[in-house]
């Protein structure tokens, strides 16, 4: 009897807290129905995947003063006062006044399509590293690629080079201790975000660190959508794994510094706030052949702990500023209410807006139908969606109008754009613009497009199914 009143306690209080979090009633509706219906799942669901935290910071406003004050003095001429054009000023102003990162010109950046070339590249520049290596990924597997990269990290450490890496523990979970505690072993500062039992047994649990960040003696960076893990080279069964992944040179390179410090901050309370970790930025040469398009950048993180969506409210800025094109790569679509409009809106004033996305699943059939549900509210309004067949598309990409785009490991789902760590790069440059919008064109050659008359024609089932499944988007 007590345990039982003791429960009703409990959910009553949870429910109060869903009601109290002003959240879209939408979501607070799902929580409430859980927590009365399922009691004890509802519950535990809730603590794992349904906390809002944005009442917290990842790092102290004054720290993070100290980390920007230090990038500034770093980075110096190369930070621009206002967007490379009037028509991206507005969407400038408003990521240097929510997320406090300016633009900064000045930047080469190379983009990959496939894994192979990037972790070569991505080893070369570590085993080049004079000073530090700073890396932070999602998943990082004890596979052969695995090891590889702690083989080089290990070597590296030993020669003296200050080596820091960063993962997320959920993400993790299967991969053996064996293979972080021989990296600490051999001197590599060996971080988990978020460790697993400490966090199941406070607010933190649901924190999930998203970003792929790696920063080379403050001069090179890396940041987008691929992991480190056998699949990303070799493919899955039934093809091969298509991502997205810069290499970044130039001053941006001092804001991913800022992101990884910040979580790093946040994981073991350490500030690194010392200059050796921004040294002085020399300007890249205009006229040298080996940079020859250097262009503007703004480096854009979002989390559970941010005042705003950044990400999000980026995005949905930049689709409302297209004006001819909006081509769009993501692993998963469900998209927030602000996205949904902002592509329907400009797919009815006569946009050319495409979305291309994986015709299978990695994360279970219900995400791909969760997905899927949405194609009727696209459709009618001109959107053009391609299914992506050759293999599985991972990639988070958006280009537009030849004048635009980002890469990063941002998903359109609610986890990325309103849970996790995310980070993306903000480029503003017409030749990478260009570069990605034949990225896309040449990924379309491998895409079946949806016919809107088709898909309104299905089996009733069908769309009953998606339907289902997207009502358990609060969970996904």
């Amino acid at each position: 009897m007590l345990f039982e009143i003791a429960l009703i306690l409990v959910i009553a209080g949870a429910v109060v807290l869903v009601i109290s979090e002003n959240r879209k009633p939408y979501i607070s509706l799902f929580w409430v129905m859980l927590l009365c219906l399922l009691p004890g799942v509802g519950l535990i669901l809730y603590l794992l995947l349904g906390k809002d935290y944005r009442s917290r910071r990842v790092i102290k406003v004054d720290e993070l003063a100290r980390l920007d004050a230090l990038r500034d003095n770093a980075v110096g001429d190369s930070i621009l006062d206002d967007a490379p054009t009037d028509k991206y000023s507005k969407l400038t102003a408003m990521m240097r006044r929510a997320n406090d990162t300016p633009i900064f010109g000045n930047n080469h950046t190379r983009i990959f399509t496939d894994f192979t070339p990037m972790f070569q590249s991505l080893l070369d520049d570590i085993a080049a590293a004079q000073n530090y290596v700073h890396i932070q990924f999602y998943i990082i597997e004890d596979d052969e690629v695995g090891r590889q990269l702690s083989s080089l990290l290990i070597r590296k450490a030993q020669q003296g080079v200050d080596v820091r890496l960063m993962f997320d523990s959920w993400a993790n979970l299967f991969v053996k201790g064996r293979y972080y505690d021989h990296m600490r072993q051999g001197g590599v500062k060996v971080q988990a975000f978020q460790k697993l039992i400490p966090s199941m047994l406070t607010r933190d649990v649901n924190c999930r660190t998203h970003r792929k960040i790696v920063v080379i003696d403050g001069e090179v960076g890396y940041t987008g959508g691929m992991n480190i893990a056998r699949r990303y080279r070799d493919g899955i069964n039934h093809g091969n794994w298509r991502d997205t992944h810069i290499r970044i040179q130039g001053p941006a390179v001092a804001q991913l510094e800022v992101a990884l410090l910040a979580d790093w901050r946040f994981c073991t309370k350490e500030l690194l706030d010392q200059p050796r970790f921004f040294p002085q930025h020399t300007p890249l040469p205009a006229d040298h052949p080996q940079f020859p398009d250097l262009h503007a950048c703004q480096i854009i993180t979002s989390g559970p702990m941010d005042e705003w969506n950044t990400v999000m409210q980026g995005l949905v800025q930049a689709i409302a500023q297209s004006r001819r094109y909006l081509y769009l790569q993501t692993p998963y679509f469900i998209p927030t209410t602000p996205v949904l409009l902002a592509l329907r809106n400009a797919a009815l004033a006569g946009v050319d807006v495409r979305i291309m996305m994986p015709s299978t699943a990695d994360r279970g059939a219900v995400m791909l139908y969760a997905s899927q549900s949405y194609f009727r509210d696209l459709l009618p309004a001109g959107v053009k969606i391609h299914l992506y067949n050759s293999g599985y598309l991972h990639a988070k990409t958006m280009v537009c109008d030849d004048d635009f785009l980002t890469i990063g490991s941002t998903n359109i789902d609610p986890r990325s754009l309103e849970q996790n760590f995310e980070v993306n790069a903000f480029l503003y440059d017409g030749d990478l613009a260009v570069r990605q919008r034949d990225i896309f064109l040449r990924d379309m050659e491998q895409c079946s497009l949806v016919d809107p008359d088709e898909w309104a024609s299905r089996p009733v089932w069908h769309k009953f199914r998606e339907s289902c499944s997207r009502m358990l988007t609060p969970v996904l």
